[in-house]
C-alpha cells in the first residue's frame, strides 16, 4: 500500500473538502489526557467563532469543523495524537496548554504548529502525518484501517463507510455452506494463537446435526505487553460483531457472546454500545436483516483468569464453573457451550472475515504468505524507539518490524543505537526468543514454529543487549506458574519447580545439575499439560537455553549476570579511565557507597552496595560498570 493510500484510509476516507480534527481516545492516549484535549478543542473551536459538529453527519455544513474522538491510532508512544484533516497532520504528545495553538495556527491561521510534529529519529526530518511517518509508512492497516479515524460509539459513521454490508450478504445473499468454502479458500487462519484454519472450525459446526449452536468471540486478551484486541475493540467494535454476525450465518446459530477481560472496561462499554445500536437498527433481533431469522449477542466480563483465553476453560467460566480446560475430543465444534456445538474465535478472525466477505477470498490472499495470508496486528513493546500496534503482511520480518517499523532499540537511556538488539519475545509467555540470527525470518504461523516461536496472539517485546534472558525466562515463567488452574499435575507443580529453579540460578544457589533438571522438567510440562497454558508455559525457558545457553552458564558456574541485572550476582564498579570524578554518582547514591575526591576517578564500596543501579543511571560517561 502506498503511502498516499495509507494516509486515505487512516483520515479523510474520501471527504477531503471536510475540516475535521480526530482526537485518539484510545485507553493510552485517554490515560496521557486525550478526553481533556477533546473538551477544550471543542470549547475554543466555539469560542473562535466556529461552527462545531461533534456527531457524525452524511451531510455537514460548509465551513464547519467535525471533532471527534477514535479509537488507538496506533503511535501509542508518541499520544496524545490528534489529527487533522484534510491536511493529513499528525499532531504528537499534545497537552491542553497546545490546544489555543491549535486552534489559532491551524483551524483558523492555515498553519502548521511545527513542534506537534514527529521528528523521526534517524533522520531528523520533521513529518507532516501518516504518510511521512515511517512507523505508518511500513504498515499494510485493515483490521485497523478505521479504528484511528471513526468515531467508534456511531453506528451511523461505520454503515456510512460499508459496515454491516458483509453481514446483510451473508444473511440475505448466501447460504452456510458459502460462507464457510469463502473463508476456507481464503486461507484465514485463527489470530488467536494457534493458526487452526478458521474455514474448517466453521464447516465442522455447520455440519453438526445439533439444531442449537454458538458463536463466543475470545476477546480475553491477557499476554503480558498485548493490547491488539482491546484496541479493536475500542476502535472499531461494530467490526467485530459484524465478524461475528458472519460467524454466525456460517454455522447455523441465533446466539452468540463476547468474552471480554473484565481488565477492558472501554472496550465493554463500547461493545455493549455497538450491541445496543445494532440492535436498535434491526441487524440484531428476532429479525436479523429482515431475513426473518433471529439472532443475539451477549457481552460478558471474564473472571481475569489468563487460562479462560484456552476455550475450554472459557465455556466453563461462561457456564458459571470455575475456568478449567478439559481434554479434547470432544472439541467444541461438537460438543462446547451447554454440551451444544460452538466455534471460537478471536477478535482479529472474526473482523478479517468481514473484509473477506465483502473483497472475495482471492483478495485478501494477495497478503501475506501462501501458508499464512492476509495481515497480522503486533503489539510492538520494550526497548524500541517506536512503541505501539502495528500491522504488517505475514512474512513480514523482525527485522522489518523492529527496526523500519520500530526505528530501532533504544539503551537503558531510550538512545537509539546501532547495535543494541538482543533478543525478541514474540507470543508473549506461550511464545519464544528470536536472535539476531532470526533478523530475516518471515514472521508467519510456520517459519515461527521451526524456530522455536510462535505468533501467538501477537505481543512482541523488543530488548537490547542489557536485557538479562535468564531474568526474562523466569518473568514468564512467574506469570505462567500464578496463572496455571492447577488442574493437571504437570503444569501445577511443574511450573512451580521450574520457576524454583530459574530463583537458585539468578541467585546464584545453582549448579550443573539444575540446568540439566530444568531442561528435563521443561520437556515433561511441555509434553505432558493438559491445555494450551501448560504445553507452551516452557516456552521461554526452552528458547532462551537454547540461544542463550552462555548466560545461564555464566550464572551458574562463575556467579556472574553478563548483564549486571541480577541483583545477588551484580557486583558493580567505577571505570577509572571513564570516571571524570564529576561526583553525581556519589551524591545519589542512597548508602553512601561511592567515594572519591572531586575530578579524581571515584569507587564502589562492596559491603555496602545494595546493587540498585543509581550510580549507573546517574552517570553521564557510562563508567558504572557491571550493569
Amino acid at each position: 500500500m502506498s503511502a498516499q493510500s495509507l494516509a486515505m484510509n487512516n483520515g479523510n476516507n474520501g471527504h477531503s473538502e471536510q475540516r475535521r480534527v480526530i482526537v485518539c481516545a484510545g485507553t493510552g492516549c485517554v490515560a496521557s489526557g486525550s478526553y481533556k484535549v477533546f473538551q477544550a478543542l471543542v470549547e475554543q473551536v466555539r469560542a473562535a467563532g466556529l461552527p462545531v459538529v461533534t456527531e457524525f453527519r452524511p451531510e455537514h455544513e460548509a465551513g464547519a469543523v467535525r471533532l471527534n474522538k477514535s479509537g488507538c491510532q496506533g503511535f501509542c508512544q508518541m499520544g496524545p495524537l490528534v489529527t487533522v484533516l484534510p491536511e493529513n497532520l499528525l499532531y504528537t504528545k499534545v497537552r491542553l496548554e497546545d490546544v489555543p495553538d491549535i486552534v489559532a495556527e491551524t483551524l483558523v491561521g492555515g498553519r502548521v504548529v511545527n513542534r506537534l510534529l514527529y521528528v523521526d529519529a534517524a533522520t531528523k526530518k520533521q513529518c507532516r502525518g501518516v504518510e511521512e511517518i515511517p512507523f505508518y509508512q511500513r504498515q499494510q492497516r485493515f483490521v485497523l484501517r478505521s479504528c484511528g479515524t471513526i468515531d467508534p460509539e456511531s453506528v451511523d459513521e461505520y454503515v456510512h463507510q460499508g459496515g454491516y454490508a458483509a453481514a446483510k450478504k451473508a444473511y440475505l445473499q448466501m447460504t452456510p455452506e458459502q460462507i464457510c468454502q469463502e473463508i476456507t479458500r481464503s486461507g484465514l487462519r485463527g489470530r488467536g494463537g494457534g493458526g487452526f484454519p478458521t474455514g474448517r472450525k466453521w464447516e465442522a459446526a455447520r455440519s453438526q446435526p445439533e439444531g442449537k449452536k454458538y458463536v463466543i468471540c475470545n476477546a480475553d486478551e491477557g499476554d503480558p505487553g498485548a493490547f491488539m484486541n482491546r484496541s479493536v475493540m475500542e476502535g472499531n467494535p461494530h467490526s467485530v460483531l459484524e465478524g461475528l454476525m458472519i460467524a454466525a450465518r456460517a454455522i447455523g446459530a441465533d446466539e452468540t457472546l463476547i468474552y471480554v477481560r473484565t481488565e477492558y472496561p472501554l472496550a465493554v462499554q463500547r461493545m455493549r454500545t455497538a450491541v445496543k445500536d445494532a440492535e436498535a437498527r434491526g441487524f440484531l433481533g428476532d429479525n436479523a436483516f429482515g431475513s426473518g431469522r433471529p439472532l443475539r449477542c451477549e457481552v460478558m466480563e471474564g473472571a481475569g483468569a489468563f487460562v479462560c483465553g484456552e476455550e475450554t476453560a472459557m465455556i466453563a467460566s461462561i457456564e458459571g464453573q470455575r475456568g478449567m480446560p478439559r481434554p479434547k475430543p470432544p472439541f467444541p465444534a461438537q460438543s462446547g457451550l451447554w454440551g451444544k456445538p460452538t466455534i471460537i474465535n478471536n477478535v482479529e478472525t472474526l473482523a478479517h472475515s468481514v473484509r473477506i466477505i465483502n473483497e472475495g477470498a482471492e483478495q485478501f490472499r494477495k497478503l501475506g504468505t501462501a501458508a499464512s495470508p492476509g495481515t497480522k496486528t503486533f503489539a510492538l513493546t520494550g526497548h524500541v524507539a517506536n512503541t505501539g500496534l502495528v500491522e504488517v503482511p505475514f512474512g513480514t520480518t523482525l527485522r522489518e518490524v523492529v527496526f523500519d517499523i520500530g526505528g530501532g532499540i533504544t539503551d537503558r537511556r531510550g538512545k537509539v543505537t546501532r547495535d543494541g538488539f538482543k533478543a525478541a519475545q514474540l507470543g508473549g509467555p506461550s511464545g519464544g526468543c528470536l536472535t539476531r540470527a532470526h533478523f530475516d525470518l518471515p514472521l508467519d504461523y510456520d517459519s515461527l514454529r521451526g524456530a522455536g516461536a510462535m505468533v501467538g496472539s501477537g505481543g512482541l517485546v523488543a530488548m537490547n543487549n542489557k536485557t538479562c534472558m535468564v531474568a526474562i525466562a523466569r518473568f514468564f515463567m512467574d506469570f505462567t506458574q500464578r496463572e496455571s488452574c492447577g488442574k493437571c499435575v504437570l503444569c501445577r507443580e511443574g511450573t512451580r519447580q521450574m520457576l524454583a529453579l530459574l530463583d537458585d540460578i539468578i541467585e546464584g544457589r545453582a549448579t550443573a545439575e539444575t540446568l540439566d533438571l530444568l531442561q528435563k522438567l521443561a520437556s515433561a510440562v511441555q509434553k505432558g499439560s493438559l491445555c494450551g497454558l501448560g504445553k507452551t508455559a516452557p516456552n521461554p525457558v526452552l528458547s532462551t537455553l537454547r540461544h542463550f545457553r552462555e548466560e545461564y552458564d555464566a550464572h551458574v558456574f562463575h556467579k556472574h549476570c553478563p548483564s549486571g541485572q541480577c541483583k545477588a550476582l551484580a557486583k558493580l564498579s567505577i571505570d577509572p579511565a571513564k570516571c571524570k570524578g564529576c561526583t553525581a554518582c556519589a551524591k545519589k547514591c542512597p548508602v553512601h557507597a561511592i567515594t572519591g575526591e572531586r575530578k579524581q576517578a571515584h569507587t564502589i564500596d562492596q559491603a555496602l552496595c545494595i546493587k540498585c543501579g543509581v550510580c549507573a543511571d546517574t552517570c553521564k560517561f557510562e563508567a558504572v560498570l557491571g550493569v
